[in-house]
């Protein structure tokens, strides 16, 4: 089994393990604001997720490309079981508390700083160049099915089967990810330089041949501005839904089903369309289209009007997203993939922890005493969603950016992927 065929397969399994860390993921934002009440509980469970994914990135990509990208995913997969079954175990001693969520959320980042690297570039070893954007459709919709189904069916089973049911249906979902990547055969780029340099030297590699090429540059900073704006809301809106709705697990899962289902919509157009032909207008007005809808979140009243808006901000992400990693994929040759990537994404998403860090102090000492929880939180949705527009619209005034796809050469003649 190989090529499209064999990417279905590791794609089965990769959903179903998504659904299962998003239906933990539900569960443990529910559970952490009834213990404290506060939004800063929500921002530090992503802060301790995104900061050692990207301290780590550089060496995990370096990893990545010494090792077969099958290794790389399994240690990941079966990790994050590992930190399933240490949550599980807490929970039936009756010892689990907020901060193991912390010490989990952690692990569980810099597992994810190794997993994405070897993902990225084992699809682009195992497919076509007109199949990029397809399969990133596809992981896009994977991600999105998890993000509509998980919210559903954690508040559902949450009373009936408690924390250790969920926990367990996330194991389930592991399992079923290791055994997809035992069956796939995924190849592995031979590679031409003869002398090892130091795993430190391999990690610093990524950045340079970034800095070395100013349009993919440009892409990752306008990726960094933006994940700083949007996440800076997104991560008190859990917060604002519940303080708004007294408490209301259903609200808080129809506005995150919403938002899956528009994830799904976004990657079943991308999986048939394949994007724009010039892949930089998906970028730059998916990051002006998603922002305004979460602009407009502060603005609107209700679970449905939040959802609807939900809806229409995830719609445009697997485009965004997609159309970015279809530029990367072309132009970056398969055998230093994991140590670029991995640079890459440290670039854009080093924004995260810093807005996450920032965003639950803001609702909780700077805006909610002010205009009240669930007000304050509202008007920064309104306040960083308005000038993540400015910002998408802003790459078409910055002609290396924009002209990317054409200022670079294609890499995927040059690989000679082996098996």
């Amino acid at each position: 089994m190989r090529g499209f065929a064999a990417f279905r397969l590791l794609w089965l399994g990769q959903a179903l393990a998504l659904l299962g860390r998003e239906m933990t993921w539900f569960a443990l934002t529910l559970y952490a604001y009834q213990k404290t009440g506060q939004a800063t509980t929500l921002s530090l469970l992503g802060f301790f997720h995104f900061l050692p994914l990207i301290l780590l990135s550089p060496l995990a990509g370096a990893l990545v490309d010494r090792y077969p990208r099958k290794w790389a995913m399994l240690v990941a997969d079966l990790g994050g079981g590992l930190a399933t079954s240490f949550l599980l175990l807490l929970y039936l001693m009756g010892r689990l508390e907020v901060w193991p969520l912390y010490l989990v959320s952690a692990l569980t980042g810099a597992l994810s700083s190794l997993h994405w690297p070897a993902l990225s570039a084992a699809l682009s070893a195992m497919l076509e160049k007109r199949d990029y954007a397809r399969a990133s459709g596809m992981m896009s919709l994977a991600e999105s099915l998890a993000g509509v189904g998980a919210p559903i069916l954690a508040a559902a089973l949450l009373k009936p089967l408690g924390l250790g049911g969920i926990f367990a249906l996330d194991l389930l979902g592991a399992s079923a990810a290791v055994l997809s990547l035992l069956l796939v055969p995924i190849p592995n780029p031979r590679l031409e330089a003869p002398e090892k340099a130091s795993l430190v030297q391999e990690a610093l590699f990524g950045f340079r041949f970034i800095l070395e090429r100013p349009p993919l540059l440009g892409l990752q900073l306008m990726f960094f501005g933006i994940n700083f704006l949007t996440t800076l809301g997104t991560t008190v809106l859990p917060a604002m839904v519940l303080a708004k709705t007294g408490m209301s697990e259903a609200a808080l899962a129809l506005v995150r089903s919403a938002a899956g289902l528009g994830g799904v919509a976004g990657g079943l157009l991308l999986s048939l369309w394949g994007g724009p032909r010039k892949r930089v207008h998906g970028v730059f007005l998916g990051m002006a289209l998603s922002s305004l809808a979460l602009a407009l979140m502060g603005v609107v009243e209700g679970p449905s009007a939040w959802a609807a808006l939900a809806f229409l901000e995830s719609l445009f992400i697997p485009v965004l997203n997609g159309s970015n990693q279809a530029i990367w994929q072309a132009k970056v040759p398969l055998a230093v993939q994991g140590k670029v990537f991995a640079a890459r994404r440290m670039i854009a998403w080093c924004a995260n922890p810093l807005a996450m860090l920032l965003a639950g102090p803001l609702a909780d000492q700077v805006f909610g005493p002010r205009y009240g929880q669930g007000e304050g939180i509202a008007l920064m949705l309104l306040l960083f969603g308005g000038i993540g527009v400015v910002w998408g619209l802003s790459g078409y005034l910055l002609p290396k950016v924009r002209e990317a796809e054409s200022l670079l050469p294609d890499a995927k003649e040059d690989q000679a992927p082996a098996a």
